[in-house]
């Protein structure tokens, strides 16, 4: 059985991780696909190297875009490979312009498709991974469900032929390096001069943040101004919008570079709170019990949202939050037991 897998962001390299390994545990070969979509090696390369992924067989190297551009391009080059490979099946991740493009390029060619994380929604069709998300999953024939919620979701869409409940295969990750990271974590936190328990952890990237000047100067303006130290690995996209604006100098002291998943992993278990607008950041927040103010008007993982866990927050609401928010509730395990890779491959080889 020869799957075709395609991945193009880093939340896509960390459920692939684990994925691939349980997959080549059954026997089946894997033809890996890179869109490109996310070039930096600090957002791609040293994912791979990290998480020790195979080499992609191929790197399409599409690159920087806008949406129609980009998901056009990885359209195209993605039929070229799956016609001249014709694997038994094609096997996406998330809600990404790759995923949408890989979901496209098989439905049109007849190869079955399974998406991994089927029936997230947020309700917001402003959001683009939103759109790629419904698309995803009415073109697919494998719904592989990361939570109930998600099982609900597809069935009020007329989705529950080939759904599939598996749990969440970042969780999966994320339970076998929790040893590593958390040995890491003092070490990382005196390199960057961190408290433990006593900084923010933030990340903006998506557009509705990224690219509206007024809303991302309310951000990084609430940010600069709390009392805490706050460490805010800084994606291609900000530093852009950023740049052309001549504000990194202002924010300087906060900015930094983009980092691995595992020196992610330990600030993140060693913040007091987390602040971003990353849909898998607010899941991983989620299991290290770090509290989470997310940057949306809603989120996908409404679950974090109803455990009293993670807040939406508008930027005119975040100096309160960064002061107040804490958690009102338990932390109900919603993610499944850390087999979902597992349950995934058997799903696809049973398929």
């Amino acid at each position: 059985m020869l799957v075709a897998t395609v991945v193009g962001a880093r939340p896509q390299f960390i459920k692939a991780a684990v994925v691939s390994r349980a997959l080549a545990a059954h026997g089946v070969e894997e033809l890996l696909i890179h869109t490109g979509q996310h070039y930096d090696i600090r957002l791609s390369d040293v994912f791979f190297s990290e998480l020790g992924l195979p080499e992609p067989y191929y790197n399409l190297g599409i690159g920087s875009a806008t949406h129609g551009r980009q998901t056009g391009q990885m359209l195209v080059a993605i039929e070229d490979v799956l016609l001249r490979h014709s694997p038994d099946m094609a096997l996406v991740y998330g809600d990404t312009n790759s995923t949408l493009a890989g979901a496209l390029a098989a439905a049109k060619l007849g190869i079955p498709l399974a998406h991994v994380e089927a029936g997230m929604r947020s309700g917001d069709r402003s959001q683009p991974e939103e759109i790629n998300r419904v698309l995803t999953d009415h073109a697919a024939d494998l719904l592989l469900a990361a939570t109930r919620t998600a099982v609900e979701n597809l069935a009020a869409e007329g989705l529950t032929g080939g759904v599939v409940l598996t749990g969440d295969v970042m969780y999966d990750l994320w339970l076998a390096r929790r040893p590593v990271f958390e040995a890491m974590r003092p070490r990382v936190l005196e390199e960057h001069g961190l408290p433990e328990g006593g900084f923010v952890l933030a990340t903006i990237h998506r557009p509705r943040n990224a690219d509206d000047p007024a809303r991302l100067t309310a951000i990084l303006e609430a940010l600069a101004a709390h009392d805490e130290p706050v460490f805010l690995p800084l994606h291609p996209r900000t530093r852009k919008n950023l740049s052309a604006a001549g504000l990194l100098d202002k924010y300087a002291e906060m900015l930094r570079e983009p980092v691995g998943y595992l020196e992610m992993q330990a600030l993140l278990g060693g913040a007091r709170l987390a602040v971003t607008d990353s849909g898998g950041l607010q899941k991983e927040a989620y299991f290290h019990g770090t509290p989470c103010l997310t940057l949306m008007p809603q989120s996908e993982w409404v679950e974090t949202v109803r455990a009293g866990w993670n807040k939406l927050i508008e930027p005119e609401g975040l100096p309160a939050a960064l002061e107040n928010f804490s958690p009102s509730g338990d932390r109900p395990q919603v993610f499944g037991e850390g087999d979902a890779a597992e349950r995934v491959a058997g799903a696809l080889v049973g398929f």
